[in-house]
């Protein structure tokens, strides 16, 4: 009978395993930057980890599980033991870490038992009171009926939940070990009817035909029960018989969902009773008189269902479903939290433009370069500023010789102009009105008819070399539209400077002013105002993209 039920549970086991690894199941991990799953205790913890001024993250609060199992309980002690009998048991568990938790567990048990062997010395007190082992009656058969119940505290460790090549496992092993206190009940079937029963025709000496004894007696006995077990004054709690326990096991659990797993258990229980089974003296030797007694212990194997009690928003799933390394390997692999350090790329020539995006890879030390990383040229006459000599020249005094410094005569204007420079006063510096460029929508790209626009504002540019321009957009009613101003703004003076060479320092960047079109950016002679000729974005998280 005992073969065939581990068979059964060996098949049922393997099935289970097969389904459980067939289809990867999700749902157990959980994000450590959140921090509605982190107890207010350990909130300063996770407040350094997201600092990044403590490398560990604090540990999440974590669900509670409950288990209801059923399975097979029997007795192993002096009387060989009949299968099968029930078990149940209840536990609640709570984890202390992802490899140790406490669970506390009840567990109730029928065993019986029944020996093929007679029995000839070494009667317990029930038989020898009931009459055994006298001439009338000189043998009987161990027989017992015992109900246990157990209630203990336990520590579970897992050993196979931190995966180095997986991100979780489905399959959870652990083992098991607590203390606790047994009550215990034990009867015998001594009577038939009201007299003692006649074992005479009945061999239990012949080994070979032990069946055939055990199948005689279970039609002679009547089941009863009727007599209280041998009671040797140990103590009693709830008119039972009670003894403190030590239980060890060894269990496995397959996830079938988020909060459902199917576990499989075997624990021993000991008690250090000998009358678990009413019998001190195991039936062996007992023609010669060697009697031996034997302490009693409890087995229970059991198939369980368990459950994941708590909110699935403020707790995390039991921690022994969490794989510990998840966090260090996702956070590797695409780096969320780390500070890294700024990446330092090539730049051969100095010029602070990377080799990468340079045009001109070869700019000497100190020359001034614009955004693509080649010379400057302020006033597009061919020669760098780092070897211009007149870093201004007026489009009517070029062509320049190879030093940039061209050749014309001076106007008379010139020394009005020359003495407006002097005294930094910039107005009136003829370069007249100049166009507005207008955009659509929330368009911030500039359309062929506003590049033809700047293309004449470029020409009056170079012209006024002693004139600033003012670009101006509008737009103060909120954040979004401050960002959209100063996105317009920045387009136009990236094209003027990028696409037709003007310099940077020729702008006054103003936007998000009050008062005008925010679908307008317009361009006015800005020699007389301050400003600065570029600016951060305001609110680049606003920025469209």
């Amino acid at each position: 009978m005992v073969s065939k039920k581990y068979k059964f549970l060996f098949g049922l086991l393997c099935l289970v395993t097969s389904g459980s690894f067939a289809q990867e199941k999700s749902g157990t991990g959980y994000d450590v930057m959140d921090s509605s799953v982190i107890p207010a205790k350990r909130l300063p913890q996770h407040n350094e980890f997201m600092n990044n001024s403590y490398s560990f993250p604090a540990k999440p609060r974590s669900q509670w599980e409950f288990g209801v199992k059923g399975g097979l309980f029997n007795i192993i002690g002096d009387v060989p033991s009949v299968m099968p009998t029930p078990g149940f048991g209840v536990h609640v568990k709570k984890d202390l870490g992802y490899v140790f938790a406490l669970r506390m567990e009840y567990m109730w048990g029928m065993g019986k038992g029944l020996n093929w062997k007679e029995r000839t010395a070494g009667f317990s007190t029930a038989q020898r009171t009931a009459g055994y082992g006298q001439p009338a009656n000189a043998t009987a058969f161990d027989n017992y009926r015992t109900r246990v119940q157990d209630l203990g505290i336990q520590g579970v460790v897992t050993f196979n939940n931190i995966r180095f090549h997986k991100k979780q496992s489905n399959f959870i092993g652990y083992i098991f070990g607590g203390i606790g206190g047994t009550i215990s009940k034990t009867y015998h079937d001594l009577y038939n009817g009201t007299t003692l029963y006649n074992y005479a025709g009945i061999n239990g000496n012949d080994f070979d035909n032990r069946k055939d004894t055990k199948d005689a007696l279970k039609d002679l006995l009547d089941g009863d029960y009727d007599t209280k077990g041998e009671d040797d004054g140990q103590g009693e709690l709830f008119k039972e018989r009670f003894n403190p326990s030590a239980t060890v096991g060894l269990g496995m659990a397959f996830r079938l969902g988020k909060r459902v797993s199917l576990a499989f258990e075997d624990r021993l229980t000991f008690t250090g009773d000998d009358l678990l089974d009413g019998q001190r003296y195991q039936n062996v030797g007992v023609a010669n008189n060697i009697l031996t007694p034997d302490k009693d212990f409890m087995n229970f194997f059991s198939v369980g269902l368990n459950f994941n009690i708590g909110s699935a928003t403020k707790r995390v799933a039991p921690l022994w479903w969490l794989n510990p390394l998840d966090y260090a390997y996702n956070e590797i692999n695409a780096p969320r939290h780390m500070k890294l350090p700024k990446p330092v790329l090539d730049d051969a020539d100095g010029d602070g433009v990377t080799d990468q995006f340079d045009q001109e890879p070869n700019t000497p030390a100190g020359a001034p370069v614009d955004s693509h990383g080649v010379s400057r040229d302020t006033d597009g006459d061919g020669v760098p500023d780092y070897k211009d000599k007149e870093l201004v020249t007026p489009t009517q005094c070029q062509p320049v010789d190879a030093d940039g410094v061209g050749k014309c005569p001076e106007p008379a204007c010139c020394a009005e102009l020359r003495d407006l420079i002097a005294k930094g006063n910039f107005g009136g510096c003829g370069i007249g009105d100049l166009p507005s460029v207008s955009f659509t929508g929330r368009n911030v790209k500039l359309s062929q008819d506003a590049q033809a626009v700047l293309a004449g504002v470029a020409a009056k540019i170079r012209n006024n070399p002693n004139c600033k321009v003012a670009v101006v957009g509008y737009g103060d009613a909120n954040k979004s539209a401050q960002q959209l101003s100063w996105d317009r703004v920045n387009a136009v003076i990236n094209y003027l400077v990028e696409k037709e060479g003007i310099s940077n320092d020729r702008f006054v960047f103003k936007y998000g002013e009050a008062g005008g079109d925010p679908n307008t950016v317009d361009l006015r002679d800005g020699s007389n105002e301050e400003g600065p000729n570029n600016v951060p974005a305001p609110h680049p998280n606003l920025r469209r993209k």
